[in-house]
């Protein structure tokens, strides 16, 4: 630089200087003693670079130098910077341009996979949807099915013509009362209990359903449609439950029933095969179609089947059965005076056979027919005073004596409990009583044989 150089200069002048005046030293001294300028270092501000071209100085300040020097640089990135650009610009643009339609890509996938997530929620909707209405709809049907059972159930015949099928309660009279004592003791009979219980079954089934079914409010929100669903279930198979148990209660009782109509003939010894081909059957016909239950059918529709045929079993017995003197003559708590075989003869004291069962009663009382059948004698009769005789078929017959009236004549088809006249006194007789009889092919047998076979069919 220009300062600095001048500056060296005039310093090696003075050590110069210096030196002449060690060898001429007169020169030197008289030198020295003439006073000379101080040079001082240029001060700061005044430092800077000077810039020499083609004989000219460009003198230029630090702060002006590096705002000079950081412009070309800045120029010269900026230079650098564009060729690259305009060099590789293609490749940048199919980069971009790649790099969006890879996010596009991507966003129409996602867009894909989620209509394929609503397809499949909407899809799973409607599946459940038709599910739901597939199961309510066989809810339906078998709520049906069980009203239709329901109905049947109601509409099965009363069975009270041969007493309950309901085991009826215990009578509070001892045992030992209802059983026939020997000649000449007093028994007291027990009326059968005909015609007091009604199956129990016969109530609609569904009537007791709504207290069972569930209520669709806060808990049918809170279980959701699959609780609701399965309580519905639960409720139609208490329900369905419930019938079975009602039919297979009619059918073990029926059962019972027809066991015990069967011991009547046997307790009596009498034919049934006989009994049944005789009993009057009224104006009945049609052609013959035979039942069977169906190859599909179900344990419900199985037990109304064999409940059918045990209907049509009992059905038959009750027609032959109506043809056994089994019941008593005269209603109510019934006192026997005299029994079956042989007694000592009221008006002789003798021993003598008593062919029949005297019952106390009052005069006027009326007297009934044990079975149906027809009127052979109507009249006066002897000893028996006036007497009533009912031909009942297959040898058996009843006598009623010792009547005040008669009610039929003869020849007259009577029915089970008909009355066919009144206590009285009539004939060989020491006060009002009925002197009652029952006859196989024309010989006397026991009544209470067959009172006792009635007691039993009753009471079951």
């Amino acid at each position: 630089m220009s300062h600095r150089s001048g500056y060296q200069h005039g310093h090696a002048a003075r050590h110069d200087g210096h030196g002449q005046g060690n060898v001429h030293g007169g020169a030197y001294h008289a030198a020295a003693r003439k006073p000379q300028a101080v040079r001082h270092p240029p001060r700061s501000h005044e430092r800077g670079y000077t810039l020499n071209h083609a004989g000219h100085q460009v003198r230029l300040g630090p702060v002006a130098f590096w705002i000079f020097v950081g412009t070309v640089v800045i120029m010269a990135g900026w230079s650098v910077v564009t060729a690259t650009y305009f060099a590789f610009r293609d490749d940048v643009l199919t980069r971009l341009i790649a790099r969006q339609h890879d996010m596009q890509y991507a966003y129409e996938d996602r867009i894909a996979d989620l209509r394929a997530q609503v397809d499949r929620i909407t899809s799973r909707q409607l599946i459940d949807q038709e599910q739901f209405e597939k199961k309510l709809d066989a809810m339906l049907r078998r709520q049906s099915l069980l009203e239709q059972r329901a109905a049947t159930l109601s509409s099965l015949p009363d069975l009270a013509a041969t007493g309950s099928i309901r085991q009826a309660a215990r009578s509070t009279v001892p045992a030992s009362a209802a059983r026939p004592a020997p000649a000449g003791d007093t028994v007291i009979f027990v009326p059968p209990p005909d015609r007091e219980a009604r199956l129990e079954s016969r109530k609609p089934m569904l009537a007791t359903a709504p207290q069972t079914m569930p209520a669709t409010g806060k808990s049918a929100r809170a279980d959701g449609v699959g609780g609701l669903l399965t309580r519905l279930q639960s409720s139609l198979d208490a329900v369905e439950n419930r019938q079975a148990a009602s039919l297979g209660a009619l059918e073990d009782a029926l059962e019972s029933r027809s066991r015990r109509m069967r011991g009547v003939f046997t307790d009596l010894g009498l034919d049934l095969a006989e009994m049944q081909a005789a009993a009057p059957r009224g104006g009945t016909g049609g052609p013959f179609v035979a039942i069977k239950p169906a190859a599909d059918a179900g344990s419900f529709e199985r037990q109304l089947y064999r409940v059918n045929l045990g209907r049509a079993q009992i059905d038959r017995l009750t027609r032959t059965l109506a043809l056994v003197p089994y019941r008593k003559p005269v209603l109510g708590d019934v006192e026997t005076t005299s029994g079956f075989g042989v007694r000592s003869d009221p008006f002789l004291g003798r021993p003598a056979m008593h062919t029949g069962l005297d019952f106390r009663a009052a005069s006027g009382d009326p007297v009934r027919a044990t079975a149906n059948g027809k009127v052979t004698n109507a009249g006066w009769a002897g000893g028996y005073g006036r007497m009533v005789e009912i031909d009942h078929g297959n040898g058996l017959a009843t006598r009623y004596g010792h009547l005040s009236e008669i009610e039929v004549a003869t020849g007259e088809t009577v029915k089970i409990g008909q009355v066919i006249g009144a206590v009285g006194s009539t004939g060989r007789s020491t006060g009002p009583h009925l002197h009652y009889e029952t006859r196989v092919d024309g010989d006397p047998v026991d009544p209470q044989k067959f009172l006792r076979a009635g007691v039993r069919l009753g009471g079951g």
